[in-house]
């Protein structure tokens, strides 16, 4: 029997509803490629073994004083960049995200290093680095970008040179501000030539934040370091890459991407405050958002991230009623066990295994930090990193690091001459008390 034929406003939900069905499918089909490409180490992907990206290596950025903001126009910026596990394809992540105009980029080129010193660049390696598909690019205010990939196969432990011209006049807001590594500053557009005849030369990074790769064959994961001027590298011979996150990437081999977050002058829970009207004010910025703050931005956003080994607390306990920061800023020990515990908490939400360090010995210090008083509140935060159970692991910095004859001392053997930092032999010995069973792709603590 016939039926009626349908009204047009039936035919037209009808048709709706077949166009989401079919809207859900490409959409669907559509996530999953994205999964397949931009997956968390460790899944699978079609046309034989696994491919993930990782990232190879980090700097956390930081504003600059108003007095000691570097200005560059028609110049180029050529940085120089350790990396840690390879792949054959990499990307950038570039950063804005302190400056308050759009950042204009003229062009970004990348290519090995050849030699172990200077920034000269291997023949045959040179790549151009485009942002969805075109260069040149403009960053906005406040905000990262992240490059296409590029085709460069990027071995393990290798020098990357990546070039930055900048056509416009363009104060430097967002760098790192201790880089351990000599860079230079061009006249022109220098991007792609193999030398260059350096205007200027600094020990800082700008406008760089990031660089991945994809790894192939193997499950890679990668490990951040989030700390101070201690996994900063302060006090290492320039350009050695003696920080204890590269000496660390040495021991955990090439299926371990190890990110330095690094700042000198960071602390847990306070911004930079300098007083007013002190020495400070030049250089206080450098010191970086509290780790509180940007822990998100310089920990989870980097790819293939797993783990986190946080080595903080000796600045919330020296800087408060030094030139650095007012005595109204002074913490108890409890507080940074808290700051601690929302750190832990963050990163166990974010399904990162997160191990804690133990805050380094620093009697005697060339700052002003050492009191009877920041003794006693640096034991007891070891004490509870130690047996309190919240980390997953315990990675005893302080244990390692300490003078056998006096515990409350840095090891002679091991002192850069300030009583605070450790030389590049205190370095290694922080690297070889980390546990590379850590990091075993399946290993659960």
């Amino acid at each position: 029997m016939l039926g009626t034929a349908p009204s047009p406003r039936t035919r037209a939900l009808r048709l709706g509803a077949v166009l989401a069905g079919a809207l859900l499918l490409i959409t669907a089909g559509t996530a999953a490629g994205t999964a397949q490409s931009w997956h968390r180490p460790g899944s699978g992907h079609p046309g034989g073994g696994h491919r993930s990206w990782v990232g190879t290596w980090a700097a956390a950025p930081t504003a600059a004083p108003q007095s000691a903001t570097p200005v560059l126009e028609d110049e180029t910026v050529r940085q120089v960049v350790h990396t840690s596990v390879g792949g054959d394809r990499m990307r950038l992540r570039l950063t804005n995200e302190f400056g308050e105009t759009p950042l204009r980029i003229g062009e970004v080129r990348v290519a090995l290093r050849d030699g172990s010193s200077g920034t000269d660049t291997e023949p045959g390696s040179d790549r151009a680095v485009t942002f969805g598909g075109r260069t040149p690019v403009t960053v906005p205010a406040g905000a990262p970008m992240l490059s296409d990939p590029v085709d460069l196969r990027l071995p393990p432990r290798s020098d990357l040179v990546v070039s930055i011209h900048l056509p416009e006049r363009t104060p430097v807001t967002t760098l790192h501000g201790s880089s351990y590594q000599e860079n230079a500053v061009a006249a022109g557009n220098t991007t792609g030539e193999p030398a260059v005849t350096p205007t200027a030369t600094m020990t800082q990074w700008y406008f760089l934040s990031g660089v991945s790769v994809r790894a192939r064959g193997t499950r890679t994961g990668a490990v951040v370091a989030f700390g101070d001027s201690i996994t900063d590298g302060a006090e290492t011979t320039t350009g050695a890459n003696h920080r204890w996150p590269d000496l660390l990437a040495e021991r955990v081999g090439a299926r371990t991407g190890v990110l330095n977050a690094g700042i000198s002058g960071n602390r847990l829970l306070h911004d930079p405050n300098p007083p007013e009207g002190g020495e400070a004010e030049a250089y206080a910025a450098f010191f970086g958002q509290s780790a509180l703050r940007r822990f998100d931005r310089d920990v989870l956003t980097h790819p293939g991230v797993e783990h986190a080994i946080v080595l903080l607390g000796v600045n919330d306990l020296g800087h408060p009623g030094t030139a650095t920061a007012p005595a109204s800023e002074t913490v108890t020990a409890e507080e940074v066990i808290g700051g601690h515990r929302q750190i832990i908490a963050r990163a166990h939400a974010a399904g990162l295994k997160v191990y804690g360090g133990t805050i380094l010995p620093f009697k005697g210090d060339t700052f002003g930090f050492y009191s009877a008083e920041n003794e006693a509140k640096r034991q007891r935060i070891n004490e509870w990193i130690r047996t309190d159970g919240e980390y997953d692991a315990v990675i005893d910095f302080a244990e390692a690091m300490r003078d056998p004859d006096d515990p409350q001392r840095l090891n002679p053997a091991y002192d850069s001459g300030d009583h605070l930092h450790p030389d590049d032999a205190g370095m290694a010995a922080m690297a070889d008390a980390v546990p590379t069973r850590l990091f075993r792709p399946g290993k659960r603590h």
